[in-house]
């Protein structure tokens, strides 16, 4: 009954609350911390040029960690609506596909092999390996003459990530470079700055822009690959289009925040249970509850235990795993 009530609310409406909530986040967000702020330094900070120590930190620390936060939130949100509409499996996420665990596999070698390459290197290695991950789980999960299954994809997919974690870890001990990889992968934004975040929000922006393009093709991919076919699709073209879409997506993310498991699973099953599964709307409002959620959990992270910092990844796991576990025992049909 509330799940019919909900959906006869206006989108519109929907979004407008949506985009509502987030910016109260990341107005608390920027507020709350370690260090002591109120609503008037923060307006201060950002409407000034003041040179004291808190307008520095606002506009310096916070403020760029906060739109980091926001932009992965929104990429990784929208990177699995796509990955769950493309394989019609209410399981997938970019972290259980393998492309976090290939991305941090690309990561360890860059840092291993070229130890003065820059952001932007990093970014390209995050691509390349979050392709590789997502290719190896996908081939070796159609393996079998039935093709792959939503069991397949996720045996594959926990089988391949344990194997490219394994293989970030050899690397980081074997060349001692185990403190750097772990700071990039432990799930945190300390210290992003706003050239990273110059640098991630075109890719990231584009990335979502294009991916709501093509929504009403991926409607109809998430039903049926024969409806597709038989509408005209390019159904090839298209689900090559959409894989590129969640690379860059992902790659960009983890780059950035290093692992953040089950943050796109539990996104798109919330967005779907407030707009329903045609995925021109689910795509807008994945995106923004995405960067809502990731305010939240940044912000939790850093007051929960202030002065000292919960890594995000940790924050996002704890509420992540139950919600995982339930939508296993339903089947994928509670949310959807």
């Amino acid at each position: 009954m509330f799940n019919y009530r909900l959906q006869r609310i206006p989108y519109s409406i929907k979004l407008g609350m949506s985009l509502i909530l987030m910016i109260v986040l990341f107005g608390m967000a920027l507020v709350f911390g370690a260090a002591d702020t109120s609503v008037k330094d923060v307006i201060s900070a950002l409407l000034s040029t003041a040179p004291n120590d808190q307008a520095i930190m606002l506009r310096e620390i916070r403020f760029p960690r906060e739109v980091a936060a926001a932009l992965i939130g929104a990429a990784l949100a929208v990177s699995g609506a796509i990955i769950q509409g493309m394989t019609r499996n209410p399981l997938a996420d970019p972290g259980l596909l393998g492309l976090t665990a290939g991305a941090n596999a690309a990561l360890a070698m860059t840092l291993a092999f070229w130890p003065s390459v820059n952001y932007f290197g990093v970014m390209l290695a995050c691509f390349a390996g979050a392709a590789v991950g997502a290719i190896l789980v996908f081939g070796f999960s159609s393996f079998h003459p039935e093709g792959f299954t939503t069991l397949r994809i996720v045996l594959a997919g926990a089988t391949i990530s344990a194997f490219l974690y394994a293989i970030a870890e050899g690397i980081g001990l074997y060349f001692k470079i185990s403190q750097q990889v772990s700071m990039w992968t432990a799930g945190g934004m300390i210290g992003t700055t706003w050239n990273q975040v110059l640098l991630i929000a075109p890719i990231v922006l584009v990335g979502i822009a294009i991916s709501i393009m093509c929504s009403r093709q991926l409607t109809i991919l998430s039903l049926s690959e024969e409806m597709a076919l038989g509408l005209g699709q390019r159904v090839r073209l298209i689900k090559s289009i959409l894989f590129v879409l969640v690379i860059i997506l992902t790659g960009a993310s983890v780059a950035l925040v290093g692992n953040l498991a089950f943050f796109g699973l539990m996104v798109p099953h919330i967005v779907r249970a407030i707009v329903g599964t045609d995925y021109r709307f689910v795509l807008p409002m994945s995106a923004i509850l995405g960067a809502s959620f990731m305010l939240l959990a940044d912000t939790i992270g850093r007051t929960i235990n202030a002065p000292y910092e919960t890594p995000v990844a940790a924050v996002v796991a704890i509420m992540g795993l139950p919600f995982f576990l339930y939508i296993v025992r339903k089947g994928g049909r509670s949310f959807s």
